[in-house]
């Protein structure tokens, strides 16, 4: 029974990679996780839309919270999630009904990066400079990407030391930001890796720039 239950949530998660359409005001987008992530909206989870709704503002709507292919499995056969890596695209609530237009995402996009705070110093070290910082607050590392219509920036947190042996090693989260116009609403893409080693951090980056690409060549056609 549990080897056919792992080979229908195979075929489950074959489905749920497609890329689907969602409506956003007047504007129908077309949206896909990451290669290795499938959407977990329509599970119904409690515990899972809490997570999702952790992520992000009560005053954006969700389009599409994934979880790697991996915990979806495990899921579906009530085992204990991972949740190493999930992503998550939000859009804000009250700009749904208007037209945002590129100055009006220009502005949309600064006030956010304000909110950031200034970068960590190119030459500084990742996880020193995260040691330096309150531990559960999310600093900027760097900014991977800034076009007209496209803001992505990395942050990392060390998450706050929990009761364990004192050996016990220090916890990071790295997270992707990026924000995009596409078809006149305003997206907001979020990567969250765990950070145990600089592979880590090189898979987040590459993730990141490759999904705004897909999203932008979807909605393009």
């Amino acid at each position: 029974m549990r080897t056919l239950a792992a080979a229908l949530a195979a075929i489950s998660l074959q489905c749920a990679a497609a890329p689907f359409a969602v409506q956003v005001g007047d504007a129908r987008l077309a949206l896909d996780a990451p290669p290795g992530f499938a959407d977990v909206q329509d599970t119904g989870s409690p515990r899972l839309l809490e997570l999702a709704e952790s992520l992000t503002s009560a005053s954006n709507r969700i389009l599409l919270f994934a979880l790697e292919d991996a915990d979806v499995r495990r899921f579906s056969l009530g085992d204990s999630l991972e949740l190493r890596r999930y992503v998550i695209v939000v859009t804000p609530k009250n700009l749904e009904s208007a037209r945002v237009t590129l100055a009006a995402f220009q502005a949309l996009a600064a006030d956010s990066l304000r909110e950031l705070g200034p970068p960590a110093p190119a030459s500084a070290d990742a996880r020193q400079y995260l040691d330096a910082q309150p531990r559960g607050r999310p600093g900027l590392l760097a900014e991977l990407r800034k076009d007209q219509d496209v803001i992505a920036v990395l942050q990392g947190t060390r998450l706050p030391d929990a009761p364990r042996p004192r050996d016990a090693s220090p916890r990071y989260l790295l997270s992707t930001m990026t924000l995009m116009l596409v078809r006149g609403k305003a997206l907001n893409l979020s990567v969250y890796t765990l950070y145990e080693n600089a592979a880590d951090l090189d898979w987040v980056r590459a993730t990141t720039a490759r999904w705004v690409d897909d999203i932008a060549r979807l909605n393009n056609r």
